[in-house]
């Protein structure tokens, strides 16, 4: 069953949130964005992702990458009207463009090549060891709990529950 809401957007645009989009539909049948380069965003590992974009006609100088926080911004810049040349059918869009991608908490950009007119970036997540899961042991019932020895920690005596005498 299909719902009435298009979540295709949040497909297109995010980076990280797969496991909430597992439990979504992944077929929308909605097609690229008009003016924008088309792109994959694969998962190649467990903490580790790839968006490939299709951007014939531009070259490295043409296409600037900015992460701020958790967004990245790819910019290409048209190249300036070709002289000379007359097209029969001009297919590839030589066009200026903007594309924002909303990543995961810290997903970061490590690396990024342009080849054969894809723009491959590598993005990984690097979760900081204080905020990744860790187990606690449990001790068995037997032991005390700190502080609430059966002996008081002043005279060694045990703890009557009376202040002075």
């Amino acid at each position: 069953m299909r719902t009435a809401f298009d979540l295709s957007p949040l497909y297109r645009s995010t980076v990280g949130f797969d496991r909430l989009f597992d439990l979504l539909d992944q077929d929308t049948g909605v097609g690229p964005v008009p003016n924008q380069p088309s792109y994959n965003i694969e998962k190649i590992g467990e903490n580790q992702y790839r968006i490939i974009m299709a951007v014939a006609g531009f070259g490295p100088d043409d296409i600037e990458m900015i992460q701020q926080g958790n967004r990245l911004v790819v910019t290409g810049r048209a190249n300036g009207p070709e002289e000379g040349k007359h097209y029969l059918h001009r297919g590839i869009a030589n066009q200026a463009f903007k594309q924002n991608f909303d990543l995961a908490g810290h997903v970061t950009v490590t690396n990024a090549t342009l080849e054969n007119g894809l723009l491959t970036v590598g993005l990984t997540r690097e979760v900081p060891e204080t905020l990744q899961p860790r187990r606690i042991e449990i001790g068995a019932g037997a032991q005390s709990a700190p502080g609430q020895g059966a002996r008081n920690q002043i005279g060694g005596e045990p703890n009557s529950g009376r202040q002075g005498a």
